[in-house]
């Protein structure tokens, strides 16, 4: 199951005894987790029937002892386990054990981020079998535009392109984090409105002029004015803008010139299902024509050079006494030149 999944068997008090939420991404183990703390059970009854335990200062079999107890004044008792990722997959035979017969009446949660059990052993394919078991997988930098436009829509918003890809080159791929940066639009921005450069340089503090995704598409169209203006800046600025988010940034778009131009039929439905951008139809143009202006053969030295010039940014090259403004220069001029 996914967490949509979960939360919506649990709006419809469809309970389970155990719930394993493992994983690379963090934010959807929260996000259930913290929906059946908050909504199992009432105020009342969470005071003597609610528990959180902690796995690198809990064993598991002190849990399980919690997990048979039943609830008082209540139909069922909750317990929350975080960090259980600290138990070793051997420890977990004891919650095979427990699987077997658990109480109907404990929601026993795990939260075992940043990991997963082997699926291929006897103890990961039993508590694959005999709980509610969600994996996240870690989100991709290419999907974050798209994730970004999703969680606006949900919300009853709408967003621009430029507007989802200047946060997701901001804010990295912490959802949590992203999230709560949305949470401060959706009270500024009236709602029901669309979301603008405007409002999200307001309200977050993203220059809508000078920033990851602006550069991107001056280097996209060739256009070496525009492009020295914001590495400039960005080079005044250097503690506003560090060099690693920006060539970070520049190979993600880079490698996606690269993937564009591999496509066996550069179709917009093909190009849309490789970069997970099919609603932007827009942006999927924008890899048509950025492809005419860089070969094959550009793109791969322009990605080459990236890898160069992030070697030098964290000293691993010879780069002594330069800047990281001044590398960022470098970059860019061979890369328009």
């Amino acid at each position: 199951m996914d967490s949509d999944q979960i939360i919506g068997n649990l709006k419809k008090k469809i309970y389970h005894p155990v719930y394993f939420l493992c994983g690379e991404e963090p934010y959807y183990i929260d996000k259930v987790s913290d929906y059946i703390e908050e909504h199992v059970l009432s105020p009342e009854e969470k005071s003597f029937n609610f528990s959180i335990f902690y796995g690198k200062d809990t064993e598991l079999r002190t849990v399980l002892e919690a997990c048979r107890r039943y609830p008082m004044m209540a139909s069922y008792q909750v317990i929350i386990v975080r960090e259980a990722q600290a138990w070793k997959e051997k420890e977990l035979e004891l919650l095979v054990k427990y699987l077997s017969t658990p109480t109907p009446t404990t929601l026993l949660v795990i939260c075992y981020k940043y990991a997963k059990p082997d699926g291929r052993t006897e103890i990961g394919k039993a508590i694959r079998n005999n709980s509610v078991y969600m994996e996240t997988a870690a989100m991709r930098d290419y999907q974050l535009p798209a994730w970004i436009d999703n969680a606006v829509t949900s919300r009853g918003y709408s967003l621009t392109q430029q507007g989802a890809q200047m946060l997701a080159d901001y804010l990295g791929n912490d959802l949590s984090k992203i999230i709560n940066e949305l949470n401060k639009l959706f009270i500024a921005v009236p709602a029901g409105s669309r979301i603008t450069p405007e409002d999200i340089e307001k309200n977050i503090g993203i220059s809508k002029e000078y920033n990851n995704f602006e550069l991107t598409e001056a280097l996209g169209d060739k256009d070496v004015l525009r492009a020295n203006r914001i590495i400039n800046h960005f080079a005044a600025n250097p503690g506003d803008n560090p060099i690693q988010p920006i060539i970070g940034a520049l190979f993600g778009y880079f490698i996606k010139i690269l993937k564009y131009h591999a496509l066996p039929e550069k179709t917009p439905e093909a190009a849309g299902a490789v970069f997970g951008v099919a609603r932007f139809p827009n942006l999927i143009r924008r890899y048509t024509e950025v492809a005419r202006r860089y070969d094959v053969r550009k793109v791969k030295e322009v990605i080459s050079l990236i890898r160069e010039y992030d070697m030098k940014s964290k000293g691993l090259e010879s780069a002594t006494g330069v800047t990281q403004g001044d590398l960022l220069k470098e970059l860019v001029y061979k890369i328009l030149h």
